[in-house]
């Protein structure tokens, strides 16, 4: 079942409130509705880095399963974009200081940034912290609508897990190259010869 399916399943099933918060959950913490980002792409046109920063905790949405995902993917991305500073030698780029609570959301981060063989590697590291979380945020109540949120978040991971595609990624890779290779060569030729590129 897709993701799409499903929040059309619920709309029937769940409460007006209920479908609207899982309508509004997504794995990005700090989601926006289309008018809030479209103000926002028209606000930062001039600013080199439009994303979002994550500085503060989203505001509360009254289900404590929603706001405890949101505030440990919020410490998970500011974690993973500082050690990745601090991997790259450049701790300026640090523009918040990650909390360190929830501890498995900076360690999750930490692991797949240092520890890791690979990007993909580390994704997949990230993706299989934030199922276990999700699995510790429901809670034992089965017939409780905490259930129905994490379903449909674990809905969302396997469909980015099933976009990640190795072969496309080393095809893509390997064209880059090439290309990279080629404009090299070009360029060497062309000093040798004394012809301006």
């Amino acid at each position: 079942m897709t993701s799409a399916a499903f929040i059309s399943l619920t709309e029937t099933q769940l409460s007006k409130g209920d479908f609207a918060l899982i309508s509004s959950l997504s794995l990005d913490p700090q989601p926006l509705s289309d008018g809030k980002k479209k103000r926002l792409q028209e606000e930062v046109l001039s600013v080199k880095d439009s994303g979002p920063t994550y500085s503060k905790p989203a505001p509360s949405t009254g289900c404590r399963f929603i706001d405890n995902w949101r505030e440990w993917e919020r410490v998970l991305r500011l974690n993973v974009a500082k050690n990745r500073a601090i991997k790259k030698g450049r701790e300026d780029l640090i523009l918040v200081e990650p909390p360190l609570s929830p501890q498995d959301a900076a360690n999750a981060a930490a692991k797949a940034v240092n520890r890791s063989d690979s990007p993909l590697d580390g994704e997949m590291i990230i993706d299989k912290a934030r199922w276990t979380v999700i699995d510790n945020l429901t809670g034992i109540n089965y017939f409780h609508r905490n259930n129905v949120f994490a379903y449909y978040l674990k809905l969302l991971l396997l469909e980015r897990y099933q976009a990640f595609n190795t072969e496309r990624g080393f095809a893509e890779y390997k064209a880059l190259y090439a290309l990279f290779i080629d404009s090299s060569i070009s360029s060497q030729s062309a000093r040798i010869s004394g012809e301006p590129k």
